[in-house]
């Protein structure tokens, strides 16, 4: 495959590197990173995305690229609306996956005597692994179609955190255009039980400190400074957003050969963005995503409740604010600059973070002046980074971002390499605590599954998409 440089952090696949391309392929990487970019089919997958109807500018890649379901993770792609399509590939089965970072008042030397507490309560609190459930009390059904139109704000109105919280949370933690009628009963029932649970696969919380601080003005914009203690919660949509995602894959793959798309890859199914099969899917999409926020939002609460009992000290006391909220598998309607005019567009982020610079609308007032913040997490046993949205990233990524460390070894792979080893120990020797649902799980998740999340945050910032605000440690890890 050939690949241009354009610059050291730049590299170009030619819009003639395969029949069909309508638009040039981009990976952000580096030397370095550029060794496992070819280890997998996430190049070809770039390739292809190129191919769709309604593509414009690049299909992008971040350089946590790895190879994905139709798009590669890490893939960004806009759309027009008149002539674009949308694709449940360009999204993912775990819609609307995403973190939230809080920040508390105390300091690691105040938490660490305290850890192994912390994170057993936490354990306990909220369920984890495969099918787990339980959070909450059953909800009736029109609870049921309040959630996944309401999002967040119904988790809050049901005394689940604050209307702050939702302030600090990405499109205040609801889209708007869900549509009940458009998710299947059988998404319904696989979801609905599963309110306020993490999950399993690369899902986690994580007790993580402070350990560097590169833009202190920033930085304390978020509350964030030396040693300060911190929360990660990472989750998504649950069994609701996988089964949204498996049923639409389905009917707009029935619905490209109606509307005579070709497709370079089954997996890309699709529709015009303005059709009714894409309205339908952007409609349960929306529901899933709105999930989502409500499921982090309920395990943030639980969160709380429990950190602040563990230490004894009143919830004012602890002061565990969301910093923010920010989804990776998405499709958006928004509005971008395309050949120097303003123009909406319909933008995929698969593995791949919203990144808005300071002054858009679309931020919180006391965010306006820093940028958004843009929440990389690394592997359990390195560390995770908050940085910020550019204008560049604007111009060049749709405002888009790296959301993570990205992968450069199978499941399967851990898992067989992992035979014989302790890994609780290797953990623990990281200084890490880890507590994880089975051994097989935590072998999925070891940090040697992961580039390092150094090494991609580095090309971001030299890129000049992102700008790094701080850099946390992890000290306590819950996988499901």
């Amino acid at each position: 495959m050939e690949l241009v440089k354009i610059t050291d952090y730049l590299w170009e696949i030619p819009q003639s590197a395969k029949d069909g391309m309508l638009v040039p392929g981009r990976i952000y990487t580096s030397e370095q990173l550029l060794k496992s970019v070819g280890q997998d089919k996430s190049p070809e997958q770039v390739m292809n995305v190129a191919c769709l109807p309604g593509i414009v500018k690049y299909s992008l890649a971040m350089p946590d690229i790895h190879w994905g379901y139709g798009f590669p993770i890490g893939g960004v792609a806009a759309f027009r609306i008149e002539d674009g399509i949308i694709s449940p590939g360009g999204v993912g089965y775990d819609i609307n996956c995403g973190v939230r970072l809080m920040r508390t008042n105390l300091t690691l030397d105040e938490v660490r005597p305290h850890l192994t507490k912390v994170i057993s309560a936490l354990y306990n609190a909220i369920p984890s692994g495969v099918g787990s459930a339980g959070a909450i009390a059953k909800l009736s059904s029109a609870d049921e179609e309040r959630l996944l139109v309401e999002g967040a704000s119904w988790a809050v109105k049901k005394g689940y955190g604050t209307k702050q919280d939702l302030l600090h949370t990405e499109d205040g933690g609801c889209l708007p255009g869900a549509d009940p009628a458009k998710v299947s009963p059988e998404a319904i029932k696989r979801g609905l039980p599963q309110v306020g649970t993490l999950g399993s696969g690369n899902h986690f919380i994580e007790v993580c400190y402070v350990e560097t601080v590169y833009r202190p003005d920033i930085a304390s914009k978020f509350g964030l400074r030396q040693n300060t203690v911190c929360l990660q919660i990472h989750s998504g949509s649950r069994g609701l957003g996988y089964q949204v995602c498996d049923d639409y894959i389905h009917k707009l793959l029935r619905a490209s050969e109606r509307y005579g798309i070709k497709l370079a890859d089954r997996q890309l199914a699709c529709a015009p963005v303005g059709s009714d099969e894409g309205r339908d899917y952007l409609a349960a999409m929306n529901c899933a995503a709105n999930y989502a926020w409500v499921n982090r939002q309920v395990m943030m609460h639980i969160a709380r409740e429990t950190f602040a009992g563990v230490m004894g000290m009143p919830l004012s006391e602890l002061g565990m604010e969301l910093v923010y909220d920010v989804c990776h598998n998405i499709a958006k309607i928004e509005e971008h600059t395309v050949d120097g005019k303003k123009v909406k567009v319909c933008v995929h982020r698969k593995g791949a973070t919203r990144a808005f610079p300071a002054g858009h609308p679309a931020l919180p007032a006391d965010y306006k002046e820093t940028g958004q913040p843009v929440l990389v997490p690394g592997d359990m046993g390195r560390n995770s980074f908050v940085c910020v949205g550019t204008e560049r990233a604007m111009a060049e990524t749709f405002g888009s971002a790296a959301h993570g460390a990205g992968r450069v070894a199978s499941r399967s792979q851990m898992i067989k390499s992992s035979r014989g080893r302790n890994l609780f120990k290797e953990m623990e020797a990281r200084g890490v605590l880890v507590m994880a649902k089975s051994r097989d799980g935590l072998a999925e998740e070891m940090p040697d599954a992961y580039k390092d999340v150094n090494n991609v945050v580095d090309v971001m910032e030299q890129a000049g998409i992102t700008k790094m605000v701080v850099r946390l440690k992890p000290i306590g890890v819950i996988k499901g």
